[in-house]
């Protein structure tokens, strides 16, 4: 029986190819790829032969059968999408599923993620974010996404098409207020890479004025949580909860001093001090 390796690509600069990609993708049989015409970019940049076949959305589940049968007959695959990780808003997940239930053996060859380098480079807050993909291609559709968003106190992270970037960015200033502070990250590792940072009003402006081209993500600061002024006394109370329902004492510390932005070791003296 052969085994599946999920493979992340460059999101953009071929240079960010990993050591072990290469191998894989020189070791492997058989190369699934969501475009052979991208994917054949990299094989010819380091003089790879392995054979490429498609395997995208649209694929039939013959495709699938086909690519099981394969495995099944002792052959290695490698599952690649166009850029960065496969199955993260990219094909592959039904095929993942169907790989786990024959019992034949996965491993992942991590890579780039575009919503990752987003975040690192946004300047937003990225100790908690939730990342939605692509938002609906109907305007009331995506509306209706983003009204369930509109209290989330985590950073959102978005994929967008360039052509629809500008009625997306107006839909959300519509639902979640013009002064949200967002940055909206294109062409990231590639010659052109942009970041730009400011609310929703002045950045959908600027692109109803410069229409973007290329791969973008949106990041939407969260709401801020306006919670009442939090005491050292109301923390060790909450403490003493966890801890009756059996928490390591070192985890719940370290979760309130995150929870409440209060330092571990002021929660930890007070929590002494207090028994």
């Amino acid at each position: 029986m052969g085994k599946l390796y999920i493979c992340g690509t460059p999101i953009g600069n071929l240079d960010d190819v990993s050591i072990r990609l290469l191998k894989t993708l020189r070791k492997v049989d058989l190369i699934a790829c969501e475009d052979t015409r991208q994917t054949v970019k990299i094989l010819n940049r380091f003089k790879i032969k392995t054979p490429l076949t498609s395997y995208h959305e649209h694929s039939s589940k013959g495709k699938e059968d086909y690519l099981l049968e394969e495995l099944l007959s002792g052959k290695n695959i490698a599952l690649v999408s166009d850029a960065g990780m496969p199955l993260i808003s990219d094909p592959g997940e039904n095929l993942v599923k169907r790989v786990i239930t024959a019992d034949i053996d996965l491993e992942i060859v991590p890579g780039p993620s575009a919503l990752i380098c987003a975040l690192a480079l946004s300047g937003l807050d990225s100790t908690a974010f939730i990342f939605e993909g692509f938002l609906p291609n109907r305007s009331s559709k995506r509306r209706e996404a983003l009204t369930a968003l509109q209290k989330e106190t985590r950073t959102i992270i978005l994929y967008e098409a360039p052509h629809r970037l500008s009625s997306t960015l107006k839909d959300i200033e519509e639902v979640m207020g013009g002064d949200r502070p967002i940055v909206v990250a294109r062409e990231l590792t590639k010659k052109y890479e942009e970041m730009k940072r400011g609310s929703v009003g002045e950045l959908r402006t600027f692109y109803e004025e410069n229409p973007p081209r290329g791969e973008i993500c949106i990041l939407i600061a969260g709401e801020k949580n306006e919670r009442a002024e939090v005491t050292l006394e109301m923390v060790a109370e909450e403490i003493d909860e966890l801890l009756e329902k059996g928490l390591d004492k070192k985890e719940a510390f370290k979760m309130k001093a995150k929870e409440y932005g209060i330092k571990k070791s002021a929660i930890y003296n007070y929590h002494i001090k207090r028994k």
